[in-house]
């Protein structure tokens, strides 16, 4: 059983939540209150020792933004073992870079409501058009 939240990474979490990116602040507006699609989504969530920037408990869908950082050599291997472990326990993840946004923000925002949709739909949730 995986471990969710755990103690050793409060601190971290509670940090990174008060110091998001400008895109994840912008997500996080999209994503919090339910607002997508009636679903509950989480900001900074441990699971083991990693920690994921916006996570659906009901859907087990991680949504993980990616910026400059995300291109050197250890930070890359550190996202191939938290894909894995991810993978493992059943989490769908979704990578998306900082330039998405910059390039086209509702685009990206499309792409991640079908995201939603579908895997929802996979869990044979109903989806809920109205929030």
């Amino acid at each position: 059983m995986t471990k969710l939240n755990p103690k050793k990474t409060k601190k971290q979490r509670q940090y990174l939540r008060g110091h998001m990116t400008k895109w994840e602040v912008r997500l996080w507006n999209e994503l919090k209150g339910k607002k997508m699609f009636g679903f509950k989504v989480r900001r900074q969530h441990g699971i083991e020792n990693y920690i994921i920037d916006f996570y659906c408990p009901q859907l087990k869908l991680a949504i993980e933004i990616d910026g400059d950082v995300h291109h050197y050599h250890e930070k890359v291997k550190k996202d191939l073992e938290k894909d894995r472990l991810l993978k493992a326990e059943g989490i769908k993840l979704v990578r998306i870079k900082n330039l998405d946004f910059e390039e086209d923000y509702e685009s990206t925002i499309l792409y991640l409501e079908d995201v939603f949709k579908n895997r929802a739909s996979k869990f044979k949730i109903e989806v809920n058009e109205d929030y």
